[in-house]
C-alpha cells in the first residue's frame, strides 16, 4: 500500500492522557504498555511529554517516565517530546539525560521545548513566569554545553555523567523556535499538521537558517500531528471526538479534563462557544482508512520534505487507539520487530557512546530534496 521513501521514519508521542473514571497510575502504566506495542509494530521512537497540574494528563516527569519505558523495551528509541527547558535548570536536565543514556546507551533522545506552565498558578509553583520562554535559546546553549564540556556560565562545574555523552537533542518549536533550532544546528520537531501554511513557512525558515553543528550536519525535520486510522472515515473521525471536546472544555472552562467516551460527548449540551471550539478541534487532522491516511501522509512528507512523522493521537478507547497504530503501521509499510515475551528490565550495558565518536542523528538518502517544493535554500541546506 505504501509508496513512502524508505528513509522516512514514523514515531509515537504519548501524553499519558487519563480517561474519565481512571487514576493517573493506570494512565502511566498504559503508556509503558503502549510503548512495547508500538515497538513491536516497528515504530522508530516512543516519546513522552511534560505537563504540570493538568487533570487530564498524568505525565508530569518525562525523564522518570522515559526510564520506565526504556526499561520495558529493548529496541525502540525512547525520549521526551519534550522537556520544557524554561521550567528547569539546564544542569539538572543534562544530568537526568546523562543518567538515562548511561543506563540505556544508544537509545535515548532529548527533545526540549520552550513552553512554560499551563496556568499562572502552575508557573508560580514552578518558580517561573511567561517571560522565561524568551531565554530558551540561552538555556539551550547552556544545556548542550554541559554535554560537550564547553559551557561557560558556571566555570569549573561539570555535569556528571552527562559530560562527553552523545544524547541526540531535538527542538520542539514553531515560529521563533524554528530559527533557534536552525541557529543551534539541531533537528526540528514541528506541528501541527492542520496549519499547513504556517508549518511550511516555519520549515522553510529552519532550512534557510540551518548551521551545521556537532549534533547534526544537515537539517532534520520531524512533523508532528494527530493521525487516526479505522475501518471507515467516520469511525476514524469519532476517535478524534474525546480530544476535541477536552480542548473545547479547556478553552472555555480553563481546565483540561480527562478523556471521555464519544457517545457521552455527543449527547452533551454545549454553548455556542464550546461548539465552535469542538468543531474546530475535529477539523484538519489526518484521519480515515489505511489507504486514505497513507495518501494524506505521503502528501505531508512531499510538501514538507520531512524525514520523520511523529504521531500524537489520543482517544478514549485504548483498544481503538492500538488498532489505529496497527493500521497506520500497515498503511506506511513498517516492518514489525520480533521482541522478547517479557520486558527486558534493566541490564548493565558496556557503556554509552561518547562525543569523541559522533554519530549523525539521521541518514540522508534524498539529497535532491522533496518533489513538488523546489526552493533555493533547499539545494544547499535541506534534507
Amino acid at each position: 500500500m505504501s509508496s513512502f521513501p524508505g528513509d522516512v521514519r514514523f514515531s509515537v508521542l504519548d501524553r499519558s492522557r487519563t480517561r474519565e473514571g481512571e487514576d493517573a497510575a493506570r494512565a502511566l502504566r498504559e503508556t509503558v504498555r503502549l510503548a512495547r506495542e508500538v515497538e513491536a509494530l516497528g515504530y522508530h521512537r516512543f516519546w513522552v511529554s511534560e505537563h504540570h497540574g493538568v487533570p487530564g494528563v498524568a505525565g508530569s516527569a518525562p525523564t522518570v517516565l522515559a526510564a520506565a519505558v526504556a526499561a520495558a523495551t529493548s529496541a525502540v528509541r525512547v525520549g521526551t517530546g519534550g522537556v520544557m527547558l524554561p521550567n528547569h535548570r539546564p544542569l539538572v536536565v543534562a544530568e537526568q539525560f546523562g543518567v538515562l543514556e548511561s543506563l540505556f546507551p544508544g537509545r535515548i533522545d532529548m527533545g526540549v521545548g520552550r513552553s512554560v506552565g499551563f496556568t499562572d498558578g502552575v508557573r508560580r509553583a514552578l518558580g517561573r513566569d511567561a517571560d522565561d520562554a524568551d531565554r530558551f535559546g540561552e538555556q539551550l546553549s547552556e544545556l548542550l554545553g554541559w554535554f560537550t564540556g564547553g559551557q561557560t556560565a558556571h566555570p569549573r562545574v561539570h555535569a556528571r555523567p552527562a559530560e562527553g555523552l552523545r544524547v541526540p537533542p531535538f527542538v520542539l518549536a514553531t515560529g521563533e523556535g524554528a530559527a533557534i533550532a536552525a541557529a543551534a544546528g539541531l533537528p526540528l520537531v514541528i506541528g501541527d499538521l492542520r496549519g499547513r501554511d504556517r508549518l511550511l513557512a516555519a520549515v522553510d525558515t529552519y532550512r534557510a537558517g540551518f548551521r551545521p553543528s556537532p549534533w547534526a550536519a544537515e537539517p532534520y525535520v520531524v512533523v508532528a500531528g494527530t493521525v487516526a486510522v479505522a475501518a471507515t472515515e467516520e469511525e476514524a473521525r469519532r476517535l478524534l471526538v474525546p480530544e476535541a471536546w477536552a480542548m473545547a472544555y479547556s478553552r472555555t472552562r480553563g481546565d483540561f479534563p480527562p478523556l471521555d467516551a464519544p457517545g457521552r460527548i455527543e449527547r452533551l449540551p454545549m454553548t455556542e462557544k464550546q461548539r465552535g471550539f469542538y468543531e474546530a478541534g475535529l477539523r484538519g487532522h489526518v484521519h480515515g482508512t489505511e489507504e486514505q491516511v497513507a495518501g494524506a501522509l505521503e502528501r505531508v512528507v512531499e510538501e514538507t520534505g520531512a524525514q520523520e512523522v511523529l504521531v500524537t493521537t489520543s482517544t478514549y478507547d485504548r483498544e481503538a487507539l492500538s488498532a489505529s497504530y496497527r493500521g497506520l503501521a500497515r498503511a506506511v509499510g513498517l516492518t514489525p520487530r520480533t521482541l522478547p515475551e517479557e520486558p527486558p528490565g534493566l541490564t548493565l550495558p558496556e557503556g554509552p557512546p561518547r562525543l569523541a565518536r559522533p554519530e549523525e542523528p539521521h541518514r540522508r538518502t534524498r539529497p535532491e530534496g522533496p518533489s513538488g517544493r523546489t526552493r533555493p535554500e533547499q539545494t544547499a541546506d535541506s534534507a
